[in-house]
């Protein structure tokens, strides 16, 4: 696998706000009787609802990958990662598909993100179902027989705050400006979107805000301000 030189870590920090119910779900292989059917993902130290940046990667991955790639199979299935427009493997990674091919390290690295104190306090102090969230009660139809088959998914309320962070690992100075293009796309495209699942129902449209972005030097350590490029991801909002 071939290594770069690094050139700088760009540190990009924002909000991250809940503007519909959001539900990415923790293990339900044991549900006592009451208990919610499907459960978010939490802190196992605080036991707020988290983020993960899996999360976020996979979907901003794969929104950038259906705007840009031109090999989709008859105009609408993905093609494996490896075939993905350059730009897009070097921003999240690839690897190898055959022996005689190298792995592409991830240029951007994303971090869980986490309720911020603010929220909490909020929250913590309204009548919600579960300890900052809320419960979504549901029914499945059954087409055939008429019958209902309910359940109950707990989701992050809207209007709750979660601290964002995500790096960059500047390495080829000629493809800084294009990368930092491609993701201010992918935030524009994932605020257009939904994070976690049933977004098709309404859930998990999220926005970014207040961004800051620093600039380390690798070799010297001095650290920047990149207003210009904040402003770029702050007009990437819908």
């Amino acid at each position: 696998m071939a290594q770069l030189q690094l050139l700088g870590k760009i540190i990009i920090d924002a909000t991250l706000t809940v503007v519909t119910g959001l539900h990415i779900g923790a293990s339900g292989d044991f549900a006592p009787i009451g208990a919610v059917d499907s459960p978010v993902i939490r802190d196992p130290f605080t036991k707020r609802p988290v983020i993960p940046g899996s999360s976020v990667k996979g979907k901003m991955r794969t929104l950038l990958a259906k705007s840009r790639n031109k090999n989709l199979k008859d105009g609408y299935i993905l093609p494996t990662h490896d075939k993905d427009e350059e730009i897009v493997k070097r921003l999240f990674g690839s690897a190898p598909v055959r022996g005689d091919e190298e792995a592409m390290p991830a240029r951007l690295q994303f971090a869980d993100s986490f309720v911020t104190e603010k929220s909490a306090e909020i929250f913590s102090s309204l009548d919600t179902d579960t300890y900052l969230g809320e419960i979504k009660a549901e029914n499945t139809i059954n087409r055939n027989t008429g019958g209902a088959m309910p359940r109950s998914i707990e989701r992050v309320p809207a209007g709750m705050e979660f601290s964002f962070r995500l790096v960059y690992n500047q390495e080829k100075a000629e493809e800084y400006p294009e990368d930092m293009q491609a993701l201010a796309e992918a935030f524009r495209l994932l605020q257009m979107d939904y994070l976690g699942g049933h977004g098709s129902r309404g859930y998990g449209r999220v926005q970014f805000s207040r961004f800051t972005v620093k600039r380390m030097d690798a070799a010297t350590g001095e650290v920047t301000e990149e207003t210009e490029l904040a402003q770029k991801f702050e007009e990437a909002r819908i």
